[in-house]
C-alpha cells in the first residue's frame, strides 16, 4: 500500500452534526474536502458509477470527461470497478471536453490519446459511443465541425472536469464567458507557456490554437462534478468556490449551475474559509495549533503584535468560544507569545548543553547525523540552505540525498557549453557528436539517454559544488540515488515502484540518521516533490516494520520549496539567518549554473529561484517581527512530522 503525504492534524472545524447550511454556508459551490486526493477521486467515482447503474432501461447515459493529472486516480478507479464487473460502460456515451487544434487523434499529447491511455482502452465502452474533438479537422470545416459536436454535447447527464491554476475550465481562459459554446480558440503567450509543459516544455511545438466545450454548453449539463488537488490550485479553489462570478475566472460561471459540486483534498481547500478561519463558520477543536493559528490570523486581521491584542478584538471576530474554552484574552497573548518564540532556535540540531525543555530540538545526541532528502539536485540549498550551513559549522555529520537526477531541467545549450569547455580544457572534443545528439530530438517523445546521462552529471557536479562551498565532504556525505520513477526522459514519470523505496531504504540503514529532513511541498500529487516525500515516507514506515527499531528516536522535519512557506500557525522550528548566511546560501544556489538566469520550468513567476528563496524567508521574518517577535534578515521554518 503506498504512503500517500498528508499533514498531521491541528485542530479545526468540528464538522459532526453541524448542519448542512452552516458548514457551506461561505461557499457558492457546495465543496467536499478530503483528507487527500485519492479518496475524493474514489468519492467522485462512486457517484460516478451510481449514475450508471441508475440510468434506467433503453438509454444511454452521457458523460463528459476532462484529461490532464487531476483525473488520474478517478480514471484508475473507474478502470479497476469495470474490470471486476461492478459497472458497465457499454451503454455510455461519452464526450471530451477539449483538444488542441490542430492535432492527431496518434499524438503523445493529443486529448484523444490521453484519454485513451487513462480511462478507454480499459473499459467496456463500444467506439461508437466515444466523442471526442477532432483537431484534424480542416481549418474551412471546423466552425461547422464545432456547432455540429456541441449539439451532441449539450445536456448531458453528468460532466466531471478539473479546473486550472487559474480557473480555466477546458480552453475557457480568461475572458470566455457563460454562452460560449464549442469553439475554437486562441491560446495566449501566457497559455501556451502552461501546456508547453506537456510538451517537454518545447514552446515551438505547443500548439497555437484548440478546441472546446464552451462554459455555456456545460452549463446544459444535468450535473456537474468540479475537481482539483493540491495547493498550488488553492487559489482558484478559493475563486471559483467563493468568490465573485467572473469571466476573469472561467469556473466561477458555473456558480450559477443548481446541481454542482466540488472535489478537492485538504491542501486544495486550504484557502477556503472553513479552513483558514474555521471559528468564522462553526465550534471547533482547539488544539495549541489551532490556537496559534486563530491569534496569528486575529493579528493580522487587526494589523497588531500578539501582546497588543484586546478582549474586543477577539469577541469582534467570532474568536469568543476560544476565550470560554481556554481563558482570559491576555493569557492566550502570553501563552501564544511564549509558544511562537520557543520556535525559533539558531542551533537547528539542538544546542549541546543547554536546557532544551523549550527548545524545538533536544540537545543531545551530539553531534547528530542527519539526513536531508532532496527532491532535486538543488532543493537542499534553495529550501533551507541556510539550515544546512548551520547544521554543518555546528559540527554535526550532515547528509544530503539527491532523490532524482533533475537531467530533463538542463538545456540543451548547457549542456553544448560544458563539452565545449572540455575540449578547450584539452579533452576529446565531442562537441559535434553531443550536437547531433541534441539534434536527433523528437518532440513529445523521451530524451535519448545519453544526452540525459551528460545532463544528469552536469547537475551531479553542481550540487557537490554547491555543499562544498560551505564546507560538506562531497565524496563521504553527498549520495545521488536517481530514483527509477523519475527517469523516463519526459516530463511525465513512470509510477513510484518498491524498488525507489528499497533505494532510500537501504540509504537509511547506511546513515542511521537522528534527523530527517525532506520537502513539505502539497502540489499536485503526481508532482516529483511529493512523490519523493511519500517515498522517503514509506521506506521509513517499512524499516519500522522491519524492526529497526533505532528509529523510534529519528525525527522528521518538513521543509518547504522555492514558492510557499510554512504559516506561522503550523511552524515548529525557525532558524534565523544573519545577513552573511543569506549570503553565504545564495552563493551555494549560484553553484547550480545550470538553473541560473535561465529557469527551465518557470511557471507564472519570472523571479530566478535564489530571489524567490531570499524573498520568502524574508517575508517570514517580517511576519515574525510584526507578531512581536525579535526582528532578523531571514528565517527558514519548518514542520515537525514526528
Amino acid at each position: 500500500m503506498e504512503k500517500h503525504f498528508t499533514l498531521p492534524y491541528e485542530g479545526g472545524l468540528v464538522e459532526r452534526n453541524l448542519p448542512a447550511g452552516i458548514l457551506h454556508n461561505y461557499e457558492k459551490i457546495w465543496t467536499d474536502i478530503y483528507p487527500e486526493s485519492r479518496q475524493a477521486s474514489h468519492a467522485v467515482a462512486d457517484l460516478v458509477v451510481d449514475a450508471i447503474r441508475n440510468c434506467g432501461e433503453g438509454r444511454k447515459y452521457r458523460l463528459g470527461l476532462t484529461t490532464g493529472a487531476t483525473p488520474v486516480t478517478l480514471y484508475e478507479e473507474l478502470a479497476d470497478r469495470c474490470k471486476a464487473g461492478e459497472v458497465s460502460f457499454r451503454d455510455v456515451e461519452i464526450f471530451s471536453i477539449d483538444e488542441y487544434y490542430p492535432t492527431s487523434e496518434n499524438e503523445l499529447q493529443s486529448r484523444n490519446y490521453r484519454l485513451h491511455k487513462a480511462l478507454l482502452d480499459h473499459i467496456d465502452i463500444l467506439p461508437e459511443n466515444i466523442h471526442i474533438p477532432d483537431g484534424s479537422v480542416p481549418q474551412a470545416e471546423v466552425s461547422a465541425y464545432c456547432a455540429d459536436f456541441d449539439r451532441k454535447a449539450r445536456d448531458l447527464d453528468m460532466l466531471v472536469i478539473g479546473i486550472g491554476e487559474e480557473g480555466q475550465v477546458g480552453f475557457n481562459e480568461a475572458g470566455s464567458n457563460e454562452k460560449t459554446r464549442t469553439r475554437t480558440v486562441r491560446l495566449s503567450y501566457k497559455s501556451r507557456k502552461r501546456q508547453s509543459r506537456n510538451f517537454n516544455h518545447d514552446f515551438a511545438s505547443t500548439p497555437e490554437s484548440a478546441l472546446t466545450m464552451g462554459i455555456g454548453t456545460m452549463l446544459t449539463a444535468g450535473r456537474i462534478m468540479l475537481m482539483a488537488w493540491g495547493e498550488d490550485k488553492a487559489e482558484a479553489i478559493r475563486a471559483v468556490v467563493e468568490g465573485e462570478m467572473t469571466s476573469a475566472c472561467p469556473a466561477s460561471l458555473l456558480q450559477s449551475h443548481d446541481h454542482i459540486r466540488f472535489f478537492t483534498d485538504a491542501t486544495g481547500g486550504s484557502l477556503l474559509t472553513r479552513t483558514v478561519a474555521p471559528w468564522l463558520v462553526g465550534p471547533c477543536d482547539w488544539t495549541p495549533k489551532l490556537i496559534r493559528k486563530a491569534v496569528v490570523w486575529l493579528c493580522q486581521t487587526v494589523g497588531k503584535p500578539i501582546l497588543k491584542l484586546t478582549e474586543k478584538d477577539y469577541l469582534e471576530n467570532s474568536l469568543g468560544e476560544l476565550l470560554e474554552n481556554y481563558g482570559t484574552f491576555d493569557k492566550v497573548n502570553i501563552d501564544v507569545f511564549n509558544d511562537l518564540q520557543h520556535t525559533i532556535t539558531g542551533w537547528p540540531g539542538g544546542k549541546p548543553g543547554a536546557d532544551d525543555r523549550n527548545r524545538p530540538v533536544s540537545a543531545l545526541p551530539y553531534p547528530k547525523t542527519v539526513l536531508i532528502f532532496s527532491p532535486h539536485p538543488d532543493d537542499d540549498v534553495i529550501s533551507m540552505g541556510g539550515t544546512f550551513i548551520r547544521l554543518v559549522s555546528q559540527g554535526h555529520d550532515v547528509h544530503v540525498a539527491y532523490q532524482t537526477s533533475g537531467n530533463v531541467a538542463v538545456h540543451d545549450d548547457v549542456v553544448l557549453q560544458h563539452m565545449d569547455t572540455a575540449f578547450q580544457l584539452g579533452m576529446a572534443d565531442r562537441f559535434d557528436e553531443v550536437k547531433a545528439l541534441v539534434a536527433s530530438k523528437v518532440a513529445g517523445e523521451p530524451e535519448p539517454r545519453p544526452l540525459l546521462e551528460l545532463k544528469g552529471a552536469i547537475r551531479r557536479s553542481e550540487a557537490r559544488s554547491a555543499v562544498r562551498s560551505f564546507g560538506l565532504d562531497a565524496d563521504r556525505n553527498v549520495h545521488f540515488l536517481d530514483l527509477p520513477f523519475y527517469e523516463s526522459g519526459g516530463i511525465k514519470k513512470k509510477p513510484r515502484t518498491q524498488a525507489d523505496v528499497d533505494i532510500i531504504k537501504d540509504l537509511i540503514r547506511r546513515v542511521r540518521p537522528d534527523m530527517v529532513f525532506m520537502a513539505g511541498d502539497l502540489a499536485d500529487p503526481h508532482g516529483t516533490h511529493r512523490v519523493c516525500t511519500e517515498a522517503a515516507l514509506e521506506a521509513l514506515d517499512q524499516l519500522r516494520a522491519e524492526g529497526e527499531n533505532w528509529l523510534a528516536d529519528t525525527h522528521v522535519w518538513l521543509y518547504r520549496g522555492a514558492w510557499m512557506e510554512w504559516e506561522p500557525g503550523r511552524v515548529d522550528m525557525a532558524v534565523p539567518l544573519s545577513p552573511d548566511e543569506v549570503v553565504l546560501k545564495r552563493h551555494a544556489i549560484f553553484r547550480h549554473l545550470s538553473q541560473k538566469d535561465i529557469v527551465p520550468f518557470p511557471g507564472e513567476d519570472p523571479r530566478e529561484f535564489w530571489q524567490r528563496a531570499e524573498e520568502r524567508t524574508q517575508n517570514t521574518a517580517r511576519l515574525y517581527d510584526q507578531l512581536g517577535m525579535a526582528e532578523y534578515q531571514a528565517l527558514e521554518v519548518f514542520l515537525k512530522l514526528y
